[in-house]
């Protein structure tokens, strides 16, 4: 089973034959017609949510110091996930055998937990592991009894809330040195998709790695450059 979305199939909400375009041909397009792809930093909750550098990702999972906080911390790079989703995974949605700290080929993210889409639906999500992600869950000892959720709060039957996570990543993104460069618990989901576009990544694939709806909405995802236009540009 690959990624996919359950319940509805990915349509092209009016982008015929984007099917056949390289991805890096409808940001140009887009940036053409004054779509804007380009935002501002976030700043006090406002605005887009930075781009994370490898040095970025490196010097914040440093001070995540906390096995947990880790791996929340990658998963969430790793499947471009929202973290309110991650923070409500299960046991069984990750391992499929927690005794042995054997993951699954793939994560589920259940319906129940995701963001709705425009028309108010929620989706399962299923995304394959990476290998270097597969490598991390090996050496997690995920929780095996009192709680259900690999995330859980210090109450046990409940899964940590999104406050706590965002706080502690908070607290690492200012121990790092990055505080004020508008990196929050969304950059990780921005940043995925922004490399898998400068990757020359097929918009139909990235739309079906993160589950957008409307590549209107991905498209505002990815961060364009004026360089990389001009470069664009200049190899027609």
């Amino acid at each position: 089973m690959g990624i996919l979305e359950t319940g509805e199939q990915v349509t092209d909400c009016g982008f015929q034959g984007l099917t056949f375009l390289s991805l890096k041909a409808f940001l140009i397009v887009s940036h053409l017609y004054s779509v804007k792809l380009r935002v501002m930093v976030k700043i006090d909750g406002h605005g887009q949510a930075a781009i994370l550098s490898a040095g970025d990702t490196a010097k914040i999972r440093k001070q995540l110091t906390n096995d947990s906080h880790r791996l929340f911390f990658d998963i969430a790079r790793y499947t471009g996930e929202r973290w309110g989703a991650i923070a409500q995974l299960q046991v069984g949605d990750v391992y499929a055998d927690p005794v042995l700290c054997i993951p699954h080929s793939e994560i589920t993210f259940r319906a129940s937990t995701r963001k709705a889409d425009p028309n108010g639906k929620r989706h399962t999500r299923q995304v394959p592991v990476h290998p270097d992600l597969r490598e991390l869950l090996l050496i997690y000892s995920p929780p095996i009894e009192g709680s259900r959720y690999l995330f859980p709060s210090p109450a046990a039957e409940k899964p940590i809330s999104f406050s706590a996570a965002d706080k502690w990543f908070r607290a690492a993104i200012r121990e790092a040195g990055l505080e004020g460069m508008g990196i929050s618990t969304h950059s990780t989901r921005r940043t995925l998709i922004t490399r898998l576009a400068n990757n020359g990544t097929a918009i139909r694939v990235i739309q079906a790695v993160t589950g957008h709806k409307d590549l209107k909405a991905l498209a505002r995802y990815i961060e364009v450059t004026p360089d990389q236009v001009s470069a664009a540009l200049g190899a027609l």
